[in-house]
């Protein structure tokens, strides 16, 4: 397929290149003053990172740090190994890191690049949906903690992305359609043509000749809202800037925490978007009809649009705790993002606990 570009017009540009076969496209994303690169990949996909390796051998020395599955490679320890590894070979501020893997593999791999001597280069090549339409672009990077999902972390804009869709095919089921969670989630906040495209289409595959176009779709909704609003804060004219793209994930944090991290990341944003919508009706802020479009939408996909769904015991009590150390929150108030509107985010402060706890009800079902 042709390749795709597009700019993300922050405060230091950068591109997402969409296509195939696309490592060539490394050289000049990492600049000509890069010696070495520390190459950060999940350990499970050594032989699809195999291409990535022999193509920065030809230019860099290459340091190659496989890294623990999933959110297990998000901790303070697993980064700390990363950092003494680039001390031992001498890493300056003009080498780079590229990661290889999943949104966990971009959050750790940023932040390790961020951290070291406060800022090094970092491209992303995002191996699954979610880590394409969300974590490897707009520069957020994180560790988790005992206390929440992504309490640790940095702004650090990446120095590009290569999105090569052809990595995607080789995802199991549940993973592509854990990713569209985030897809979703992108048609109610920004681009409801998203959401027309999904209710159209029968059956969303690797192979659907739609999917290129929901991730094109989707990127350029984060992209615009990262520009705007890099580090969070705030739009103007009433709109939320970069905290829109939270939306579902205060409930969906602390779900994945109560879940020790077991379940997948948009199997959590998928309830806790319907649980938003749920939230802003209760408050007289969202008409029935969007609030009800919300759970035939990630249920067209097939993502879990209740607790239950999730296989997960947890009684409203069992989660406010979670929600009350969300990023969004205020001291001891607690703030959502919801919608008035398709496409018309906003912030929710301080809802009550009754209308807290029935539209939880109307979720854990």
């Amino acid at each position: 397929m042709n390749e795709t570009v597009i700019r993300v017009e922050s405060a230091a540009a950068y591109d997402v290149v969409i296509g195939t076969a696309l490592a060539a496209r490394l050289p000049d994303l990492l600049g000509d003053k890069v010696q070495r690169v520390a190459f950060l990949y999940a350990a499970e996909l050594a032989e699809q990172a195999e291409p990535i390796l022999e193509a920065l051998l030809k230019h860099y020395d290459v340091l190659g740090l496989g890294l623990p599955s999933g959110e297990d490679q998000k901790t303070v320890a697993v980064a700390a190994d990363c950092w003494e590894a680039l001390g031992e070979k001498g890493f300056t501020r003009s080498d780079a890191v590229v990661t290889f893997g999943g949104g966990a593999t971009t959050d750790l791999g940023g932040f390790v690049a961020a951290g070291w001597l406060r800022g090094v280069r970092v491209v992303h090549i995002p191996t699954t949906v979610l880590a394409t339409v969300d974590a490897a672009v707009g520069g957020k990077t994180g560790v988790n903690t005992a206390a929440g999902k992504n309490l640790v972390g940095a702004f650090h804009e990446p120095a590009g992305v290569l999105c090569d869709l052809a990595l995607l095919g080789t995802l199991p089921r549940e993973d592509l359609v854990a990713g569209l969670g985030e897809v979703v989630k992108c048609g109610f906040i920004a681009d409801p043509e998203i959401l027309r495209l999904i209710e159209a289409t029968d059956e969303i595959t690797a192979a659907s000749p739609v999917l290129p176009e929901l991730i094109e779709r989707a990127i350029r909704v984060k992209a615009e809202v990262v520009a705007a609003d890099l580090k969070e804060t705030g739009g103007s004219d009433g709109h939320p800037g970069r905290e829109t793209l939270n939306y579902g994930h205060t409930l969906a944090h602390a779900l994945e925490k109560h879940s020790g991290f077991s379940i997948r990341h948009g199997d959590a944003v998928a309830v806790g978007c319907v649980y938003a919508a749920e939230l802003a009706r209760l408050a007289g802020v969202l008409s029935d009809e969007v609030a009800a479009r919300h759970a035939p939408a990630f249920a067209k996909v097939g993502l879990p649009t209740t607790v239950k769904e999730l296989g997960l015991e947890a009684g409203f009590d069992d989660l406010i705790g979670a929600m009350r150390v969300d990023k969004k929150a205020r001291g001891s108030v607690l703030r959502f993002l919801v919608l008035h509107d398709l496409a018309v985010p906003r912030i929710l402060t301080g809802p009550t606990e009754e209308q807290l706890r029935e539209a939880y009800a109307a979720v854990s079902v």
